[in-house]
Parts: structure tokens; sequence; C-alpha cells
């Protein structure tokens, strides 16, 4: 299952040694419930190697300021704590996935 991401956690999430990917989105966003069941099945696939997690922009607001996000869904790429790549919008599971074994490569 995807992790709940906040702002109080985030910081501490991204000092992990392990890779994140943070999903942004919200409940009354469509294009996101579109994406949620691909970001779970994600989660799962690659729980032992990849923190994958989604964060509500409606009530974490400093992280979504610090990263400008400003349309969603937007899932975030971090390895070493550095933003990596990006995704803006709807994507395929293909797609997502390619951008998270790239993450451990």
């Amino acid at each position: 299952m995807a992790l709940v991401i906040t702002d109080s956690n985030f910081d501490e999430l991204l000092q992990s040694n392990k890779p994140l990917v943070v999903d942004f989105w919200a409940e009354w966003c469509g294009p996101c419930k579109m994406i949620g069941p691909i970001i779970e099945e994600l989660a799962h696939d690659y729980e032992d190697k990849v923190t994958i997690g989604k964060m509500d922009v409606d009530d974490n607001s400093e992280i979504t300021s610090r990263y400008g996000i400003r349309n969603i869904p937007t899932i975030l790429f971090f390895k070493n704590g550095q933003l990596v790549d990006k995704q803006v919008g709807a994507a395929q599971k293909s797609a997502l996935t390619l951008k998270v074994e790239a993450l451990l490569s």
C-alpha cells in the first residue's frame, strides 16, 4: 500500500537510502483517481526497493509549495535526496514503471 506522505514526514523520507516517489493528488481530482490504483500497484511491486507514497495537496501546502506543484496529479521521483524526474498528468503504468526502474539503476 502506498505510504501517506505529509509535510511532517517528507524530509525524513527524502533522507532515506531508498529512492522516493511522491504522487501529489487531491480527493476532488478526477485524473488523480485514475492513477491512484497504478500508484498502489507500484507501491506493492517495489515495496522493498522504493518508497512510494501519496501526498494530499489540500492538507500539505509546505511541500507542495516547495516543489511548485501547480497541476495534479504530479509525481516526483527522488534519488539520493535529489529530484531526478517528474510526471505531470495521468500516465500509463508502463511509463511510470520505466521511471521507477530508472531510480534503481
